[in-house]
């Protein structure tokens, strides 16, 4: 759908990105997460706990500060999600792990999140393919940090 006379390659990316902002927003994670009774911000802690992370790792990886990191390791150990215990270097560090039970929603999290929405499956297979090929493309161009 064309939405006028476009000249300035600023103007097509808008176009492009309003376009596809309206396709991915809200992200299907937000759905999900409510489906499992989980927080935005602990379904990013769960999915970032592929692996055992100390509280500042987490911090790190979650962009927030190490007080917001307490409150949601606090909700995963409450839904017996994950397990905090001390380092195994500095006693004084605390490691966050996933349970089996966290290990199994985690597992059904991600098998949900990799589900093609709707509008990708019913797209022709031959547009599937190139829209697959112009995100690599973006993904590929991407700098650090954009």
């Amino acid at each position: 759908m064309k939405t006028g006379n476009i000249n300035a390659k600023g103007d097509l990316a808008t176009e492009a990105w309003g376009l596809l902002t309206g396709l991915v927003y809200p992200p299907p994670f937000l759905s999900i997460a409510r489906e499992f009774d989980l927080r935005p911000s602990t379904f990013a802690a769960l999915r970032a706990l592929e692996q055992p992370r100390t509280m500042g790792e987490l911090a790190g990886l979650l962009h927030c500060d190490n007080s917001n990191v307490t409150g949601i390791v606090d909700s995963l150990e409450d839904k017996t999600l994950a397990v905090r215990k001390p380092s195994e270097v500095d006693r004084r560090i605390k490691v966050v792990e996933l349970s089996g039970q966290g290990e199994t929603l985690l597992t059904r999290l991600k098998r949900e999140v990799a589900k093609p929405p709707a509008w990708v499956k019913d797209l022709p297979e031959e547009d599937q393919e190139a829209l697959r090929d112009i995100l690599e493309k973006a993904v590929a161009s991407r700098t650090p940090g954009s």
